[in-house]
């Protein structure tokens, strides 16, 4: 394996680091633009950044701001990316987070994080009273997070670049979605919690449903009347609350988690019609079953929760004696 430093990399040193004149930025901005191309292929590979690792670009400006190697389309559809790449994300903003030092959020208006573009890749933005501060301290708890090898077949390096270079990201604007991924791993660090830990996620469950969730949604799916729907509607409104769609999935024996003794076999069979009906889609990809919400399906899927109306397709299990 080897353990080399990108172009990037030795011309960033060479330049001054993050202190580099502006008069280097349009040379540092086309290697950045190189490297976030490679780094969007090898994330479709089967392992990332083993030759030289994958770069993620931070930088100062009036936000802490972030580049990614990943498709902008995420911000519509969590569908758009792979694991790996999704994973990614999560972590970058979890440590944007963290740098920023926002404090707990107490409504969805109080979440900030915002997505845009870079010439065709992602790029992420979050404001901060420091944003020097924050990024030095995003720059170094990626490479120790990236040093930790908690994201399964990636190698990557997160780069700390003079705000001039990323000065052009542009169209911001938030997550699409109420429980979009990103927002939820933002609310799940806010709560004190790592968007990659799914136990730490899991904990939080009823923080993240009365920080995301529209009110009253959570009583009228736990209220339904029909054991078979209730248990349907709560399997999908937690999902929905930890942020389960597209590339972002948990394992198919946590769906019976919070279920009494004797709901718990009933859930199982309900999370396979849910799959049955393409309602959750299971990765492939992993040996234990993950499955994750299908973001095809986010209408009925939204319906079921919210209006407890079955979509066409879905068959579930009978209670009856």
């Amino acid at each position: 394996m080897a353990d080399g430093r990108s172009e990037l990399e030795l011309a960033l040193a060479e330049a001054g680091g993050p202190d580099a004149p502006r008069d280097t930025s349009a040379r540092l901005r086309r290697l950045l633009d190189a490297e976030l191309g490679r780094g969007a292929r090898e994330l479709g590979e089967k392992r990332t950044g083993y030759a030289t690792p994958i770069a993620v670009a931070v930088a100062a400006g009036e936000d802490v701001v972030a580049a990614l190697p990943i498709s902008p389309e995420l911000r519509a559809d969590p569908g758009a990316v792979t694991e790996r790449a999704a994973a990614l994300a999560a972590a970058v903003v979890e440590h944007l987070v963290e740098g920023a030092s926002p404090g707990p959020a107490g409504s969805p208006d109080d979440l900030r994080l915002r997505l845009g573009q870079l010439d065709g890749m992602l790029a992420l933005a979050y404001p901060t009273a420091d944003a020097t501060e924050a990024a030095e301290y995003a720059f170094e708890a990626l490479n120790a997070e990236f040093e930790e090898k908690r994201i399964d077949r990636l190698r990557a390096r997160a780069h700390l670049l003079p705000g001039h270079v990323l000065e052009e990201v542009s169209d911001l604007r938030p997550p699409i979605g109420p429980t979009h991924p990103l927002r939820v791993a933002e609310a799940v660090t806010r709560l004190g919690g790592s968007p990659l830990d799914d136990e730490t996620v899991e904990a939080l469950e009823p923080q993240l449903l009365r920080l995301l969730e529209p009110s009253g949604q959570v009583s009228r799916a736990h209220e339904d009347p029909d054991p078979t729907r209730r248990v349907a509607r709560r399997i999908l409104q937690r999902l929905d609350g930890m942020g389960k769609w597209g590339g972002y999935h948990t394992a198919f024996d946590h769906l019976a988690r919070g279920f009494a003794g004797h709901e718990r076999a009933l859930a199982y069979e309900v999370g396979e019609a849910l799959l049955a009906a393409g309602l959750l889609e299971q990765k492939p990809s992993v040996g234990q079953r993950h499955v994750y919400l299908s973001p095809r399906r986010s209408g009925d899927i939204r319906r079921l929760i919210d209006e407890g109306e079955l979509p066409q397709g879905l068959r579930l299990p009978s209670t009856s004696g």
